[in-house]
């Protein structure tokens, strides 16, 4: 059997949501399903050539039109185009909602359609009202044409069924994982090269991981931070998003307790959780947040905001603060942090990739079997 996954910009070490999940999920769906073939399409602007091979999945970098609006459908159409007609595949596995305006045409050429819903993405800062309503479509041409949909987070797959009754056969709840924190070693962990690099000291600074998107809320952390005076530094970790002029906003504020790191490989980013003292996600969007389980994870006190997606996360409510609230981040900030931690075993048990790839294995088992 051949699965070809289309929607996410690529693999590996592609900042996102999406490009994680897929990363740690398709090297165990290929290990597990040995006699099937996978391959990812990324989009060329973020892949290191043409075509590659990663931990035995085939990644294939094909066109898209630049720009944030037309980036990922112009690519899931090529794409699906390919898989048809290139691989000849048996399942398209679409990732996020944007994308997933492609099912209907996917369904019309014959193919077996799935789709992973990763979170309400027309609910971000940065879609203006056509966009919104567009990603919209894209939610609605999952549920009614893709042959199951995978959803990330439980609070948004009962959403989902009770709107979509005739279609909640078809959705199944598939959590993002956490388990790949145990495949950096201790050792790079604990080196200080690390430290040395950014100038900080293990247990001294704050961290946040993320996109530098407004949907992060990275500018209101910053705000918050200053104003709490806590005597640690904040480690802003994450690349550019789309929007330079925040980006730039957010720059300008940067000095001896502030810094941006830029892009960091995985097991930089582990190393520099599990040094620090709190780990904060101030978010005002998420889908189901893999930065919050990586930093729980790696044993890292965890500081999250009280929206629906963070809550799924099920972490002790001690570790949530009311979104937008500056006053009581500010007040949780002065706490002492290590009373944020989470039971690491606990995310361990939940949050299993090895466990996920079963389960997804299984939707396209039974797929196969209906003919």
């Amino acid at each position: 059997m051949k699965i070809c996954v289309l929607g996410l910009r690529g693999v590996p070490a592609v900042v996102g949501g999406v490009e994680t999940h897929c990363e740690q999920l398709y090297p165990r769906l290929q290990r597990r399903r040995s006699s099937d073939r996978f391959t990812i399409v990324g989009r060329r602007s973020y892949c290191g050539s043409p075509s590659a091979e990663f931990n035995g999945v085939e990644v294939v970098a094909l066109p898209h039109i630049k720009g944030k609006h037309l980036e990922a459908i112009s690519n899931a159409i090529i794409a699906l185009l390919y898989a048809r007609f290139q691989l000849h595949a048996d399942i398209v596995h679409i990732h996020a909602i944007g994308p997933a305006l492609v099912a209907p045409i996917a369904k019309a050429l014959g193919l077996r359609v799935v789709v992973t819903h990763h979170g309400k993405d027309y609910d971000r800062d940065r879609w203006h009202a056509l966009a919104k309503n567009v990603l919209r479509l894209g939610e609605y041409c999952a549920l009614h044409f893709a042959d199951h949909i995978i959803v990330v987070s439980p609070s948004l797959t009962e959403m989902l069924k009770t709107r979509h009754q005739s279609r909640s056969s078809h959705i199944t709840f598939i959590p993002n994982g956490a388990t790949h924190v145990l495949d950096v070693a201790q050792e790079h962990a604990d080196s200080s090269a690390l430290l040395d690099k950014f100038n900080l000291t293990s247990g001294r600074y704050i961290i946040t991981v993320g996109r530098l998107v407004p949907e992060k809320g990275i500018d209101f952390l910053i705000k918050t931070f200053k104003r709490a005076n806590c005597g640690t530094k904040l480690v802003v970790v994450g690349d550019a998003g789309m929007d330079q002029s925040y980006v730039d906003a957010l720059h300008q504020e940067a000095d001896g307790n502030l810094i941006f790191t830029g892009y960091l490989g995985q097991a930089d980013v582990i190393g520099l959780l599990r040094q620090a003292s709190l780990f904060v996600l101030a978010s005002r969007h998420e889908g189901l947040p893999i930065a919050a389980l990586e930093a729980a994870m790696s044993g890292c006190p965890v500081l999250l905001s009280d929206i629906e997606p963070n809550l799924d996360l099920g972490f002790p409510a001690k570790s949530y603060f009311r979104v937008g609230d500056i006053e009581d981040l500010e007040r949780k900030l002065r706490a002492p942090h290590h009373a944020f931690k989470v039971d690491p075993p606990g995310v361990l048990k939940n949050y299993d990739w090895n466990r996920i790839s079963e389960a997804t294995s299984e939707i396209y088992t039974k797929l196969m079997s209906v003919a």
